[in-house]
């Protein structure tokens, strides 16, 4: 056996041990369960089960509803028809965009849904190490590291980053970005004005709600830069794209988006 495979048995069998004695408790329902056994015939694709058996229970990976083409070329809005090839959809179409291509790992519903919200309103953040995992898996199926020079995360305005203490958009990126040796500027987009939460409003209500209030500081750092704006959730796009508006604007190359979660509004 080579020295590096002796290596990973030993780890695996370590951790098989200490899981035996210290069972895991998933960070979602809090559940016992055994890491290892349970590892088996979830319904979450192999890399989704690998990277979050160690923090989710069974059930839980089950319920990460992973999205997969076809879906908008643009905006990474899955079609109802699991037939045929991606290809843009008509909001797409017909309201203009200033990012280039937006994709996102699953759909806001279950498991991710409630991670999310444990994560952003109980404030555990143990949930960010997982959910960082998985937001950095997305990222490294759909870009080459090399494509992307900024990694800027959607802001959060100053009076409810004194309420939550963080900004889980940044703490989606903030471990990778290092990771990978991308920039990460958390600084020079900022959000001046307040708004109503979005969750209430109608698609034309969070477009008009959303507009002006984002900024960018500091131009120079944003100019012909190739930039990749993160955050958790895409539920009409209004956010992303207002953000992108002002990267745009700011003289950046191009803006991609890269959202952990994605609404799907009937």
């Amino acid at each position: 056996m080579k020295k590096i495979d002796m290596i990973h048995f030993l780890q695996r069998l370590s951790q098989a041990f200490l899981h035996a004695i210290f069972p895991p408790r998933c960070l979602i329902c809090s559940a016992y369960y055994n890491c290892r056994s349970d590892l088996a015939g979830t319904g979450a694709s192999d890399w989704v089960s690998d990277l979050t058996a160690p923090y989710f229970c069974e059930s839980c990976r089950e319920g990460l509803l992973q999205i997969a083409s076809p879906f908008c070329s643009r905006c990474g809005l899955p079609f109802v028809s699991r037939e045929g090839d991606n290809h843009t959809c008509s909001e797409c179409l017909l309201e203009k965009k200033y990012y280039r291509r937006a994709r996102t790992f699953g759909v806001y519903d279950g498991s991710l849904m409630e991670a999310i919200h444990l994560l952003k309103y109980r404030k555990k953040t143990s949930l960010s190490r997982p959910l960082s995992a998985l937001a950095r898996e997305t990222f490294l199926q759909f870009w080459d590291i090399n494509t992307i020079d900024l990694l800027v995360s959607v802001p959060l305005h100053v009076k409810r980053l004194r309420e939550r203490g963080f900004n889980q958009a940044h703490l989606l990126i903030r471990n990778w970005a290092k990771q990978d040796g991308i920039p990460l500027d958390s600084l020079t987009l900022s959000r001046g004005r307040w708004t109503e939460p979005q969750t209430t409003l109608s698609r034309a209500e969070r477009r008009k709600n959303i507009k002006g209030a984002f900024t960018v500081r500091h131009p120079k750092t944003i100019k012909s830069r190739k930039v990749l704006l993160v955050d958790d959730v895409y539920t009409t796009g209004a956010t992303v794209n207002e953000c992108a508006r002002v990267l745009m604007k700011a003289g950046a190359e191009f803006v991609d988006v890269l959202t952990l979660a994605r609404a799907i509004i009937s």
